[in-house]
């Protein structure tokens, strides 16, 4: 909805005459151009905004002026507001048409008659903010035919003065837009399916890939089989690499198909970690994607599917705004501040915030205001998704989207969340094992199974897997994580561990190192290996040997089990976490 001048506003504006000055009015000078219909196909200028009036009445209708009013097919309509309950006291015939209502039952009756059950309140609450401070109105609303029909109304009301500033109608005129709006959903489906398409391109070269690695392992297979255990070996490789072709169908899958919410607690590092290469593929070779993600950041409730995609979209238009290419920055952090969180409008708490930053051709003020209107583009036909998803998924999980943008400088889209509650398990180890307000849980897998617990972590699939299914043959529990933001989480989620087994470098905002010092911070005395292929790269922390033990890579499995043992075993000298000790 957008709204005209006021009462004060009116006053400096210029007006213009008719009639030999029978009649004054006020154009509209482009001020309602922010509702998502525009009837006369561009910005309105020249049609009068409201109008002062020298001769008040309804009764003189002999004139060519009346004729053309119920000549048009344009509904018209006009009430009264100095009469109780403002109701109507004049339509057109193009009116009755439109809302099949007979004259009678709508003269002196208040426009709400026209609403219904599906009718916008808060577009309600707006048109009576508007017509309580008498400005000129457009606006789009649901509203209901005589026999019950929905159908979209777009609406325009103005104020009717007389030449001493006394408010004597409000005049409105409308139309039936609900072919309209159906288009706009069709066509938003539509540009969904050509976003699929862009994507399937990137796709397509990745997945035929993975086709010649499984004709190509089968081939060799089909050639050694006098040599099980190569043959065998050729069979692995052919899994896998259908294995992670069926990932790439369900990426493409996520973005075809229609679900409600399914909000589950996550963390936005290691989801942006995990879709990295989708993102990737979709801003093409023109433009650079870099991760500034927090470490430990707090986790999150939200839909993991319908984040993606909305994350996709940002990305699309951030690459969009930069044709000749550039660099788009994903960045995560949290926000805490009072001062900070009253200036973004939100209540006192802890909050984690997404940002996307491209340096592209950013938008002026009124842009980026409409920027996440449905059907608002600025791109033409058949580009981009818009912002209007996104804000809407923002808003369904109780966050908020914000926008900055400056021309030629570039824009930064913020979706801010609050935290995730604390789980179910972690209220009870509160309960059960707190020592007060700030105690750290001690509900581990490993004090409730008797087991002790290592926790591995690795970006590399195939290398974590390796390392986790040979140390649960040993006998130890294991929790897995591709990322140090993922590996806080598990501990968030499950309490004390006996062992921390991470690789140290690792992509995102943390590296085994730092992880191995949060995680000290919180148990002090867990012993700590890390694993690289690079020890000419160590950082000092590690290369010093007093604070971790370190493994080159590759390593041994059998060398693994050994230095696990070791250090399970000087731990227990110590006193573990939980006074379990592994027998073996």
């Amino acid at each position: 909805m957008t709204t005209g001048s006021s009462n004060e506003e009116r006053k400096q504006l210029p007006q213009e005459q008719e009639g030999g000055g029978q009649i004054h009015g006020v154009p509209a000078a482009g001020q309602l151009e922010g509702n998502s219909y525009h009837p006369l196909g561009g910005p309105a200028v020249r049609h009068w905004q409201s109008s002062q009036i020298s001769r008040p009445g309804l009764d003189e209708r002999g004139n060519v002026f009346f004729a053309a009013i119920e000549m048009t097919r344009m509904p018209m309509v006009l009430t009264d507001p100095n009469q109780p309950d403002n109701p109507i006291v004049f339509v057109n015939r193009a009116f009755l048409d439109l809302t099949q209502y007979r004259e009678e039952e709508l003269l002196g009756r208040n426009c709400r008659l026209l609403q219904g059950e599906q009718t916008d309140p808060a577009t309600v609450a707006e048109l009576r903010a508007a017509v309580a401070e008498q400005r000129a109105v457009a606006v789009d609303i649901l509203n209901y035919k005589a026999d019950g029909r929905p159908f979209w109304n777009g609406l325009f009301a103005g104020p009717v003065f007389d030449e001493g500033g006394k408010l004597l109608y409000w005049f409105a005129s409308q139309m039936d837009i609900t072919r309209r709006r159906v288009s706009e959903q069709s066509y938003l489906q539509a540009q969904k399916m050509e976003a699929i398409g862009q994507l399937t391109a990137g796709l397509a070269h990745d997945f035929n890939n993975l086709l010649q690695v499984v004709a190509g392992n089968l081939e060799v297979a089909s050639t050694t089989v006098h040599d099980p255990e190569a043959t065998l070996q050729s069979i692995a490789r052919a899994q896998l690499a259908g294995e992670k072709a069926s990932k790439l169908t369900q990426q493409l899958l996520t973005f075809a198909r229609k679900q409600r919410l399914d909000p589950k607690r996550l963390n936005l590092n290691s989801l942006v970690v995990e879709f990295s290469d989708m993102l990737v593929r979709t801003l093409g070779d023109k433009v650079d994607l870099h991760l500034d993600l927090k470490p430990g950041l707090p986790a999150c409730t939200l839909d993991a599917t319908h984040m993606e995609m909305a994350l996709l979209n940002v990305l699309i238009n951030a690459r969009d705004a930069m044709p000749e290419g550039g660099r788009v920055t994903v960045a995560t952090s949290t926000m805490a501040d009072s001062e900070r969180l009253e200036r973004h409008g939100l209540a006192p708490g802890t909050y984690v915030v997404l940002c996307v930053i491209d340096k592209g051709l950013g938008m002026p003020p009124d842009v980026a205001q409409r920027a996440t209107e449905p059907f608002f583009t600025t791109k033409g036909p058949g580009t981009g998704l818009g912002l209007a998803m996104v804000h809407g998924f923002v808003q369904q999980s109780h966050g908020r989207l914000e926008i900055e943008s400056v021309p030629n400088e570039g824009t930064t889209i913020r979706m801010i969340f609050p935290l995730a509650q604390q789980s179910g398990l972690e209220v009870l180890a509160d309960r059960i094992g707190g020592k007060g307000p700030h105690a750290t849980p001690n509900w581990t897998p490993q004090a409730i199974l008797g087991r002790r617990t290592i926790l591995v972590v690795d970006d590399s699939h195939d290398v974590r897997e390796l390392a986790e299914n040979h140390l649960r043959e040993q006998g130890y529990r294991v929790l897995a994580a591709q990322s140090g933001e993922e590996a806080l989480e598990l501990l968030e989620r499950y309490g004390d561990i006996d062992l921390l087994f991470s690789d140290i470098i690792m992509p995102g905002g943390m590296n085994g190192v730092r992880l191995a010092e949060l995680v000290r911070g919180r148990q002090p005395e867990v012993p700590v290996i890390l694993a690289t292929g690079y020890m000419s790269e160590l950082p000092a922390a590690a290369r010093a040997g007093s604070a971790y033990t370190t493994m080159a890579k590759p390593y041994r499995l059998a060398d693994l089990a050994e230095r696990v043992r070791a250090a399970l075993k000087d731990d227990a000298r110590k006193g573990s976490a939980s006074g379990f000790q592994h027998e073996g």
